[in-house]
């Protein structure tokens, strides 16, 4: 029997709809689509979704509401994160979906999230035995996942997302050198715990989930290789020179430059800067110098954890 399910991850920069038709044991993706509502815009590190986010989370949750209905869904999972967890309106804003849309939204933990994106990820790459570092970049948190094919050994979801890095360093156009180094320093500090679980783990690679990492092959295929990537797959492999370039050119640049860059879409030409810093500190921290990403996230770790119930 045929049934049609929906899942929407409410992350802090995107609220991201997935649309699937279940039949048994297999699905088939009927639409997906993400809309940018940057909701920790003005408030995040003070504990609140400032007024014009708030609007713009709600007029995403009514558009995703219209698609769900023309797709005649069965069951809508909806799932929010870090900016509405963290925020002391977040129930409210919570309470006014459910009055509008009718979609009851389920607030996760960071330890629930991160479950979620290790089993998005594994079933977007292929996992082997070998120890990976599981690293998804979010507005409000990053999550790190030391992981195999199996299971998990350790996670934690860090307050280090790309839009509080960003407020709470407010970097110049482009960011200078001083500045680089200050937020560094003060990542080095926050991810101590990250090192400590490192060590007890022989860790062989990074695997980055979706967003920040999506951008970053992308720029790489398009400015390097003129190919456009994912077409049919899920996985994307680094050339680390490669990454060292995008790296550089990136933090050499100023939003207007960033703008015009093939590969990057603009909600995310404010905050790749910051999200380039952490993934480069992480490498070094670690000296790590393998890395994939995957295009399956949270949402699909959903839909993994739908299937084996």
């Amino acid at each position: 029997m045929k049934k049609n399910i929906a899942i929407i991850d409410l992350g802090t920069n995107t609220f991201n709809l997935l649309i699937v038709e279940l039949r048994g044991d297999k699905y088939e993706v009927l639409f997906q689509n993400k809309i940018s509502v940057k909701l920790g815009e003005g408030g995040i590190n003070k504990g609140f979704i400032a007024p014009t986010p708030f609007a713009r989370g709600i007029d995403a949750m009514k558009t995703h509401k219209k698609t769900i209905e023309d797709y005649g869904v069965n069951g809508v999972f909806a799932f929010a994160t870090s900016a509405i967890r963290d925020a002391e309106n977040g129930a409210e804003f919570v309470k006014n979906i459910k009055e509008i849309c009718g979609i009851e939204i389920q607030v996760i933990s960071g330890d629930k999230e991160a479950e979620y994106i290790y089993h998005g990820v594994r079933s977007g790459v292929k996992m082997t035995n070998s120890t990976s570092l599981i690293i998804d970049i979010g507005g409000g948190s990053t999550e790190f996942i030391i992981a195999n094919n199996q299971e998990i050994f350790w996670k934690k979801s860090f307050p280090l997302g790309a839009s509080r890095l960003l407020q709470k360093t407010q970097p110049s156009e482009p960011i200078t050198k001083q500045e680089t180094e200050k937020l560094v320093h003060y990542l080095n500090l926050e991810l101590q715990p990250l090192v400590l679980a490192a060590k007890e783990h022989c860790i062989t690679e990074i695997i980055g989930s979706s967003g920040s990492f999506d951008s970053l092959s992308e720029m790489i295929d398009l400015n390097y290789y003129q190919r456009e990537l994912f077409k049919n797959g899920t996985e994307y492999v680094y050339d680390m020179q490669d990454f060292e370039k995008i790296y550089t050119k990136i933090i050499a640049s100023t939003k207007e430059e960033r703008l015009k860059m093939k590969g990057l879409i603009p909600m995310r030409a404010d905050m790749i800067v910051v999200s380039c810093i952490l993934l480069k500190t992480v490498l070094d921290l670690l000296n790590i110098s393998h890395m994939r990403s995957s295009t399956y996230s949270l949402k699909e770790g959903v839909l993994t954890d739908l299937f084996e119930k």
